[in-house]
């Protein structure tokens, strides 16, 4: 017998689960295409090299790479900003400039697994490409203030400018990009095992908790102001670091009120796009942790109950009864009514109405003899168990009620 089970950190997902992810999925897409950003999708593979080196060691490391069966060196897509990368440069003729675009697909890391991390995981990204603009900056933060407001959550959002970090080791970084997590003394610990004194680690430290907004910042501060943002949520934080490679500008991180670790990030990465285009191409965008949106609003119950699919089951009897059944069924379809057909000639009825139960159908529909010689149907509510015998011409109105 085989072992039905899924590999570790990959996850199924059951109807009732399957159906809350729809719902944050149908609120992000409304939002995302409210500010004027359209669809895009990639392929799950790429050739290694356009992977390869764009996300740090780390990335490297946790990238699921392999040769195929044209022994072609390929990896698993790892985020969904440097397939952007590829694409813009791959169709630059072909796409407007400024590019926006939101995309929502699964990603792949060969990480280690713990509570919220898993190996493949639904990424949903925001980008802006072709603008240098500040106003770009604003509207992709923005864009995040509105998303969260549609879901109902309260957010802080953490800013930095990579330029704090220019005279600063990428190896040190990435060292300070866990700040918040492992804290300070930790953090001096790992600097000094990567080749600092303890003195100029400390220093290195202090002075860039010290140090003041840029003026890349403060124009982009002014701008939110003037988009009605709400200042308070918005936080400077000069060790905010953001560990991935490619960017170059403008870094930030989203809290959600009541929870720990970041829900979104993003920032500037001018430089990434030119590696495939030729030349250099700004962008700024975000990529939005679903799994972890999806925690905090379970946690705060801010997913609203979801609907089952079908709104009535038409039960079936055997013999010729089944006939009148699937009559009732294309009538209540083709009024565009979300209906069921039991698929069983000879089960019971009692079997039929557990099964719309379980399915929280909140509506059976029974024809039996009775029903087939008058051209009635027999409607049963499961939530009031209440019942009535009702002429099939007026079936349509009763689910406009």
């Amino acid at each position: 017998m085989i072992n039905s089970q899924t590999l570790k950190g990959f996850r199924d997902f059951l109807p009732l689960e399957a159906k809350k992810r729809q719902f944050v999925i149908d609120t992000l897409k409304k939002v995302f295409e409210s500010y004027g950003f359209e669809p895009l999708e990639t392929p799950a593979l790429e050739y290694e090299e356009i992977l390869m080196g764009k996300y740090g060691e780390e990335g490297d490391k946790l990238m699921y790479r392999f040769e195929d069966n044209g022994k072609r060196k390929v990896a698993l897509r790892y985020d969904q900003t440097v397939p952007l990368a590829r694409v813009v440069a791959q169709y630059q003729n072909k796409l407007p400039m400024p590019f926006k675009r939101y995309q929502i697909q699964n990603v792949w890391r060969a990480d280690n697994t713990q509570k919220g991390r898993y190996r493949e995981f639904l990424q949903c990204d925001a980008d802006i490409v072709g603008s240098s603009s500040p106003l770009a900056d604003a509207e992709i933060i923005k864009l995040v203030f509105t998303i969260y407001q549609a879901l109902n959550l309260d957010i802080t959002i953490k800013i930095n400018d990579r330029a704090n970090l220019a005279d600063l080791d990428k190896k040190y970084v990435s060292v300070i990009d866990k700040l918040e997590k492992i804290g300070e003394s930790a953090v001096l610990s790992e600097m000094i095992e990567k080749g600092m004194t303890n003195e100029v680690a400390k220093k290195a430290l202090k002075e860039l908790q010290s140090k003041p907004q840029t003026e890349s910042i403060s124009q982009i501060l002014t701008s939110l102001k003037q988009m009605g943002c709400d200042m308070s949520k918005i936080q400077y934080e000069p060790t905010l670091a953001r560990g991935l490679d490619y960017y170059t500008g403008i870094i930030f991180e989203t809290i959600a009120k009541g929870s720990t670790g970041s829900i979104c990030s993003g920032g500037r990465y001018d430089k990434l796009v030119g590696i495939f285009a030729g030349r250099q191409i700004p962008a700024v965008g975000f990529g939005l942790g679903f799994d972890r949106t999806i925690e905090v609003l379970e946690e705060q119950n801010k997913i609203p109950s979801q609907p089952p699919a079908a709104k009535a089951l038409v039960t079936v009897f055997s013999g010729e009864l089944t006939e009148k059944s699937l009559e009732v069924t294309s009538l209540l379809r083709e009024k565009d009514i979300n209906t069921e057909i039991w698929l069983d000639d000879d089960a019971k009825m009692e079997k039929q109405l557990k099964y719309a139960d379980k399915k929280q159908i909140p509506f059976v529909i029974i024809i039996g003899p009775d029903e087939a010689k008058n051209n009635t149907v027999t409607v049963k509510n499961l939530a009031t168990r209440e019942q009535k015998t009702i002429p099939i011409g007026q079936l349509i109105d009763l689910f406009k009620e």
